[in-house]
């Protein structure tokens, strides 16, 4: 597979986090989280509360997911580093999203062990991400390359 992480430049960084703001918007309202109502302002929000300074905030890595074959990007991973208890780095994986039109090629699965790479030459001690739990063939891919649950979130609507 020719797939690579390549970073960002404010063009992509732009176009990236309009789309992103709405599909985690959306995502949300699917997974039965929030509102419709009110869900892209929140989805804002949270976009500008961990991405203050875009692409120049610190700790944030924001990459294209390109097939070199191809000569195209394919997709997008943003990757959150911070320091856990005890001085280790630790990364976060805010965004994985494959185009649909290259989806179910293997993409995804080669920018996580491209990401692993990367991980590992960072220093990260670990790498978390979140999963919605209506998104079945996304835990099937992360279960596949390792990755275990570490909670379940649950709520209760009243009224």
């Amino acid at each position: 597979m020719s797939t690579q992480l390549r970073r960002m430049d404010e063009a992509d960084y732009e176009r990236f986090r309009e789309t992103s703001i709405s599909e985690y918007a959306q995502a949300n309202i699917d997974a039965g989280r929030w509102p419709v109502q009110a869900a892209l302002e929140r989805s804002r929000e949270a976009y500008e509360r961990l991405l203050p300074k875009g692409l120049k905030t610190p700790g944030q890595h924001l990459f294209n997911i390109h097939d070199d074959l191809q000569g195209v990007d394919v997709g997008v991973l943003w990757l959150a580093v911070t320091e856990q208890p005890g001085g280790l780095p630790s990364g976060y994986v805010y965004d994985v999203a494959i185009y649909p039109p290259h989806r179910r090629q293997g993409h995804a699965r080669a920018a996580f062990v491209a990401l692993e790479t990367l991980g590992r030459e960072m220093g990260l001690a670990e790498i978390g991400l979140h999963v919605f739990w209506n998104n079945e063939g996304a835990q099937a891919l992360y279960r596949s390359l390792g990755y275990e649950p570490t909670g379940i979130n649950m709520h209760k609507k009243l009224g």
